[in-house]
């Protein structure tokens, strides 16, 4: 049996179900109900998956958490799929019969493309439906917030704007009717200043859309692009203090671990822009919870999106609700939008190993 090593991650688990018919019974029964509301017979979709890359089922999935693992677990592998763990000439030494190196993405920064070259060693990418997805997520945020979507949403009637605290002008035949009721606080992301804290996969997909949309990108994080990856992706580094100071809409993408957990604190709030746009569709925690209320409750942000909560679900005595109906999205984790997305992804990661374990040249 062809064995392939995975990096432990929540989507690449469900490649256990797909491929390894070894897989605990409970393992497999959480990707089913992980399905289940968009793809109800998700192992009838497996079959069908099988059936199209005939010689790829059964294989040996092997989960490895940390470098350490993957060092000792590659050696006999047949492929290899990685999102964060490196390799490095050391473990392309250790396995010998490797037919492919997969990352899960697109951003080969962590895999030694020269080494997998000189092994003989194809690398494949996938540019993720899910990190698109999430991308679009912020920008939808982004776009409610600025054009003060959930508020104003049905607040048509002269009454219920009067209720709400707008005043209803009269007609005049010598200007428009448009925003009648004098509505304020309305923003443009045309030729506004879009910050992204982390530009990695989510990251650069959001710089992307800004393009279209004529922003101005600025991003921050531990490590500057190349010159040419800025020029293609039109944005400019800054530092994190600057960045708060000179965006409209700011954007937090990056994993949560103990470096970047509570990253934007009080400080970096405190030198915000007055009535810039906040919002989060990666981890909660990167904001500390807080110094977030305090700047709400002192009207420094202008609006704040969350897709992941603090809790979930979220604790009823959470404060945040108490702005849901004002500038403040929250919303149930629906960032990755159907399941069809992460099936996409992993369709096309079988593919390729596919193409790669039974002789034939992986793409991307």
């Amino acid at each position: 049996m062809k064995k392939i090593v995975v990096e432990d991650d929540h989507f690449l688990k469900i490649l256990g179900v797909i491929l390894d018919p070894t897989t605990p019974e409970p393992h497999r029964e959480a990707v089913c109900r992980f399905f289940a509301h968009d793809v109800p017979d998700f192992l009838g979709w497996c079959e069908q998956l099988r059936a199209r890359f005939p010689g790829l089922y059964p294989v040996e999935v092997v989960f490895v958490a940390d470098q350490e693992e993957l060092a000792a677990k590659i050696r006999e592998a047949d492929a290899a799929i990685v999102e964060s763990l490196i390799i490095d000439r050391s473990v392309l030494a250790a396995a010998p019969r490797l037919a492919l190196v997969h990352k899960f993405g697109t951003i080969t920064n962590n895999i030694d493309l020269a080494a997998c070259a000189e092994h003989n060693v194809p690398v494949a990418t996938v540019r993720r439906h899910v990190n698109i997805a999430v991308a679009e997520q912020a920008f939808s945020l982004a776009m409610a917030l600025a054009k003060r979507i959930r508020p104003l949403a049905g607040l048509v009637e002269a009454g219920a704007l009067e209720a709400a605290g707008w005043h209803v002008r009269e007609r005049s035949p010598f200007a428009g009717y448009s925003n009648f009721s004098g509505i304020t606080g309305l923003k443009m992301l045309f030729g506004a200043t879009l910050g992204i804290i982390g530009l990695g996969e989510v990251g650069r997909e959001l710089a992307r859309r800004a393009q279209a949309f004529e922003m101005k990108t600025l991003y921050f994080q531990r490590r500057r692009l190349a010159e040419q990856d800025e020029l293609s992706l039109g944005a400019t580094y800054a530092r994190l203090d600057d960045l708060m100071a000179r965006s409209d809409f700011i954007v937090v993408q990056l994993p949560l671990n103990e470096s970047t957990r509570g990253l934007i604190g009080r400080n970096e709030l405190a030198r915000v822009k007055p009535g810039a746009v906040l919002i989060n569709v990666a981890r909660a925690e990167l904001i500390d919870h807080d110094a977030l209320i305090e700047a709400l409750e002192h009207g420094r942000l202008g609006g704040f999106g969350l897709d992941v909560g603090y809790n979930e679900p979220t604790d009823p005595a959470e404060p945040l609700l108490q702005y849901r109906d004002g500038n403040v999205i929250l919303m149930p984790h629906t960032a990755i939008g159907a399941r069809d997305n992460a099936l996409y992804d992993l369709d096309r990661l079988c593919s390729n190993v596919w193409h790669a374990v039974t002789g034939r040249h992986a793409s991307n």
